[in-house]
């Protein structure tokens, strides 16, 4: 059971249809393009249980402070997520994104996350497998105004082929 207060409420929220998860994933891809961690961590639950790659985070504050650190190191971040499928409650995408090190070195990450969402729309549960490929900087295919919301006639994952 989460400690979610009652007041606060992150629509969309469960019991998920086809187009309320899919609002729900661009929702929240729009919060990490932001890079901003005090936003992102709003739409998870205050005792939000993380598995990203090898590291394990517990909580909003842990959150923020793993975010902070993550863009730290990752440059000119710009993220697409792609619904992949869906339950009353749980959500599973596919996202790529792309991003340069202090070096200048250009990656895409691929992964896919599974999240678990309490009544109130806040991410309770979040699984996030997550490979690094080094691409050279003409391979880019992500190209809006950093750290703002992707445009709606910008290429989904599927339209780039990824």
């Amino acid at each position: 059971m989460t400690t979610t207060p009652v007041a606060t409420v992150k629509p969309p929220v469960p019991p998920f249809t086809d187009e309320s998860a899919a609002l729900k994933a661009r929702l929240a891809e729009n919060a990490w393009n932001t890079c901003d961690p005090q936003v992102v961590a709003q739409g998870y639950s205050i005792d939000s249980v993380w598995r990203n790659r090898s590291v394990f985070v517990t909580g909003r504050a842990q959150i923020v402070d793993f975010l902070s650190g993550k863009w730290d190191r990752e440059h000119e971040y710009r993220l697409i997520k792609e619904l992949w499928a869906h339950s009353d409650n749980r959500i599973a995408v596919r996202f790529a994104y792309e991003y340069h090190d202090d070096s200048g070195q250009w990656f895409r990450a691929y992964g896919n996350e599974n999240w678990l969402y309490d009544e109130y729309g806040l991410m309770t549960h979040r699984h996030a497998s997550i490979n690094d490929l080094q691409i050279d900087e003409s391979e880019r295919k992500f190209f809006w105004d950093r750290n703002s919301p992707r445009p709606a006639d910008h290429p989904s994952l599927s339209d780039l082929g990824l």
